[in-house]
């Protein structure tokens, strides 16, 4: 099923640290019927050494052990012996506020009973899930958003705009009925994190053209064209390390459709209509209007009004009908986040005049 996929991906299997054969054997027998992959240790030693020489990042540890125990274990993953978060469950019969205060000190994430049940198991392991997944999620867009914004001297500022143009959108559409079975409270979270991925292209734009100080030539522009696509191939390979990552496939969609219009006149692919990814035709009016109210070295900063007035003339051609309406009723709200950032931006300047 989907979900054992997921599992698999999101752990590197889950490891047994188990010295009892009979515990041992039905702990992996009710993992494996979970769609885990699963690997063992007859101790905290043999696991450590697992650990330290694969990517498991989930570990379901019994406390007492000969030679190394699970609260020793513990201490060892998080003393950076190991280069990664693993999640520990320790399975222990001991049920004193002492014992679990000495698990939680020594680093377990999560206690279960022993003998354990699989209803609880099944809780235990949904909720390490989450918490990795979400780890694995903010380091994979930290990373990539980092990488882009090296080789981009228009980034910064401007990421970070263009992910709260994109929620402020998609929150209205989702409060107007709009697009129910798409825009979620999760897909709403997810556009906002993903969106400053837009441009991850730019990193195989070459820097004569990428740095260019000025309008681009029709030749420089069809090379700039190419980060749509090249950000698609980016996105392919994270996924390909991460096949069950949603955010992912919707950093993917934004990164090659930004450019694409509802009249079939974009880029890279001429998609029309719905045929462009919703998170895409949401984030093109966030990327265009900050572009629009940005000062750029070949043109001076639009007003709101301005750029106001091209986005409603884009309606059904340049950009999707519905978000233009989301960003008439939200205009506000993006005039206030340009305010906003330009006073962060002049905070730092009017400090060193009064230094």
């Amino acid at each position: 099923m989907q979900g054992q996929d997921v599992e698999k991906t999101a752990t590197g299997g889950i490891l047994i640290a188990e010295d009892e054969l009979v515990a041992a054997v039905r702990l992996h027998r009710a993992l494996e019927e979970l769609g885990y992959e699963v690997l063992t240790a007859k101790n905290g030693r043999e696991a450590l050494d697992i650990l330290q020489g694969g990517d498991c990042r989930l570990v379901i540890s019994d406390w007492d052990m000969p030679g190394m125990d699970g609260i020793e274990l513990c201490r060892a993953i998080r003393s950076e012996t190991v280069d990664r978060y693993v999640y520990v469950i320790l399975l222990t019969a001991k049920r004193s506020s002492e014992d679990l205060v000495a698990g939680l000190s020594a680093g377990a994430d999560e206690f279960m009973s022993k003998p354990f049940l699989m209803e609880e198991l099944r809780v235990r392991l949904h909720t390490a899930e989450r918490i990795l997944a979400l780890e694995t999620r903010d380091l994979v867009i930290f990373s990539l958003a980092k990488l882009a914004e090296s080789r981009d001297p228009e980034t910064g500022a401007h990421l970070d705009r263009v992910r709260n143009y994109s929620m402020v959108l998609a929150a209205d559409l989702a409060a107007r009925g709009k697009f129910p079975d798409e825009i979620t409270p999760a897909f709403i979270q997810l556009i906002y994190l993903t969106s400053p991925l837009h441009d991850i292209g730019k990193v195989a734009i070459p820097d004569s053209v990428l740095l260019k100080p000025g309008r681009l030539d029709p030749e420089e522009f069809e090379i700039m064209k190419t980060h749509a696509a090249e950000g698609a191939k980016t996105l392919d390979l994270a996924l390909e390390e991460h096949p069950g990552a949603e955010f992912l496939r919707m950093a993917r969609d934004i990164a090659e459709c930004h450019h694409e219009r509802p009249d079939g006149k974009g880029y890279p692919k001429g998609l029309v209509g719905d045929q462009i990814p919703l998170c895409a035709r949401i984030f093109s009016i966030a990327d265009v209007y900050d572009a629009l109210v940005s000062k750029r070295v070949y043109k001076e900063a639009f007003s709101h009004d301005k750029a106001r007035e091209i986005i409603v003339e884009g309606a059904g051609t340049q950009f999707d009908p519905d978000a233009v309406e989301a960003f008439l009723r939200c205009e506000r709200q993006f005039q206030e986040i340009v305010q906003a950032h330009r006073e962060r931006a002049e905070a730092p300047r009017e400090a060193a005049l009064v230094g």
